[in-house]
């Protein structure tokens, strides 16, 4: 189990891991949490019905990770799709960003409730929601890593060129982090296949 998900009864997963590995996880959640934002909460008094209808922003983000977390519905050809896209996006953007907060807090929480033993490991143990929960997280934590390291499909990035950095390189950790969380996120989506 040490380093990847194993399925468990009920359609969760569990994956040992040692405090270091929960530190950094819990440390990339929280980071990803702090990109994403708070969210939009209704003031004191406000109606919370009428935040669940409020509009979203009709501009993509200016950062690159959230440009990718939070990308065009429909291009950016023309002014017709570019009109396209900022409608969708207004009255969506709001819950996407919802649920990937809720994600990243699974992710938090469940790491805050782990027991480590004597040698700081602990088995991470999830049910099936929480494993959705952790699989939508990683997927956001290694886009927003990819976008970072500038990573890309047409590149060949992911080619082996990112195992062949020298230590030396200030991207190496990040570089690190990104495979781990590969390795992770495969081992995730292969336990809650059917």
């Amino acid at each position: 189990m040490a380093g990847h998900f194993e399925a468990t009864p009920g359609g969760g997963a569990a994956v040992a891991l040692d405090e270091v590995e929960i530190a950094i996880l819990r440390s990339l959640a929280v980071q990803l949490l702090e990109l994403i934002g708070p969210g939009d909460q209704p003031a004191d008094g406000d109606d919370p019905l009428a935040a669940l209808f409020a509009e979203g922003p009709s501009e993509p983000p200016s950062d690159p990770a959230l440009a990718r977390l939070f990308p065009e519905a429909y291009g950016d050809e023309d002014t017709e799709l570019r009109a396209a896209s900022a409608e969708f996006r207004r009255f969506t953007e709001n819950d996407l960003r919802t649920r990937k907060r809720d994600d990243a807090l699974v992710v938090v929480r469940t790491l805050d409730a782990l027991t480590p033993g004597g040698d700081g490991a602990a088995v991470l143990t999830l049910t099936a929601d929480e494993s959705r929960s952790w699989l939508g997280s990683l997927n956001d934590l290694r886009l927003t890593i990819g976008t970072r390291l500038e990573v890309s499909d047409d590149d060949g990035s992911e080619d082996g060129s990112l195992y062949r950095l020298p230590d030396s390189d200030p991207r190496k950790p990040m570089v690190m982090a990104y495979l781990w969380l590969g390795a992770l996120q495969e081992t995730l989506v292969e336990t809650l296949m059917p």
